[in-house]
């Protein structure tokens, strides 16, 4: 699927297909929803400082609100604070929390696990330093579509066998979860679903290698940290919700991902948007279900983070 005639990102240079995913991100994402502030900060990351934006859908009056920690989509590849500028507007104006969006490096100038490590460097800086940012470090869940929903996942799993601080909880919105990328609906959805077979092989390239001509790639792909599905043991994770879109390459490794967190003992609701397709959290300004697919789930959020 094409929007507006144009060609899709594995057919442009990188330059050119990072400006049309803004392009893209502005035109279909509908207009951008008030809040109180939203201020532009950086954390210190393992590569640098890593930029964040801070959606604050009220102003706290000294009290700290839970957190949300959100990752962009883009295949690792493109999209960056302003792509998702609308989306992360509405999760901070239905949920009440704070939304701290995480600028990550992108590859392939920086390739796994750069991405992986300034997630959870800035999920370790909510938890740690989160009253700077009005955030209750208690309460800090972490989300993302897409490549975000990967990081999300891989945050939480790294998280977990670090020992610290775990997210009170994960919103998982067609997540990549198996970077061999092989499920059964990389072939149903193969073509003409705006992400498409082609489109993910040639992410996946610029993020991992290139795992037919490349063993360390080959092998890179089957890292817990680039896919969560793999992961031995998904024991003691904090509660998700996954979402996936019925016309979408990644729709069948998102449901393995529900069904294994479930196996594993985690609370986890799965949701399949029929007649959706990958990419609908930032098609809300044109696409109706769209939209009311991510005020279900900022529903979710909400009731997760509350305080019992």
């Amino acid at each position: 699927m094409e929007l507006s005639g144009r060609p899709p990102s594995n057919e442009l240079p990188l330059a050119e297909a990072r400006r049309e995913f803004i392009v893209t991100a502005g035109a279909m994402g509908g207009t951008q929803r008030p809040l109180a502030s939203v201020m532009s900060r950086s954390i210190p990351g393992p590569g640098g400082t890593i930029p964040v934006r801070v959606y604050l859908p009220t102003l706290p009056a000294g009290r700290e609100l839970p957190a949300i920690v959100y990752y962009h989509g883009g295949g690792w590849v493109i999209g960056n604070l302003d792509t998702h500028d609308r989306l992360c507007r509405v999760l901070a104006a239905e949920t009440g929390c704070v939304v701290i969006a995480v600028d990550y490096r992108l590859s392939p100038e920086h390739r796994f696990p750069a991405a992986s490590d300034d997630a959870l460097a800035a999920f370790r800086r909510v938890t740690e330093r989160g009253p700077e940012l009005h955030a209750d470090p208690s309460r800090v869940a972490v989300a993302g579509d897409s490549a975000g929903g990967n990081l999300a996942a891989v945050t939480a799993l790294r998280a977990l066998a670090d020992g610290g601080p775990t997210p009170c909880f994960q919103l998982l919105i067609y997540p990549v979860t198996d970077l061999r990328c092989e499920s059964a609906s990389y072939d149903a959805c193969a073509d003409g679903y705006l992400l498409t077979r082609d489109m993910m092989l040639w992410f996946r390239s610029h993020y991992l290698g290139d795992p037919a001509l490349d063993e360390e790639a080959a092998r890179r792909s089957q890292h817990p940290n680039a896919s969560p599905l793999l992961a031995e043991d998904l024991t003691g994770l904090p509660q998700a919700l996954v979402l996936t879109a019925e016309f979408d390459p990644l729709r069948e490794e998102g449901r393995a991902y529900a069904e294994r967190l479930r196996e594993a003992g985690v609370a986890v609701s799965y949701r399949c948007h029929a007649g959706l397709v990958h990419g609908f959290a930032t098609l809300g300004g044109s696409i109706p279900a769209a939209r009311q697919a991510i005020s279900e789930a900022c529903t979710a959020v909400r009731l997760a983070v509350a305080r019992p």
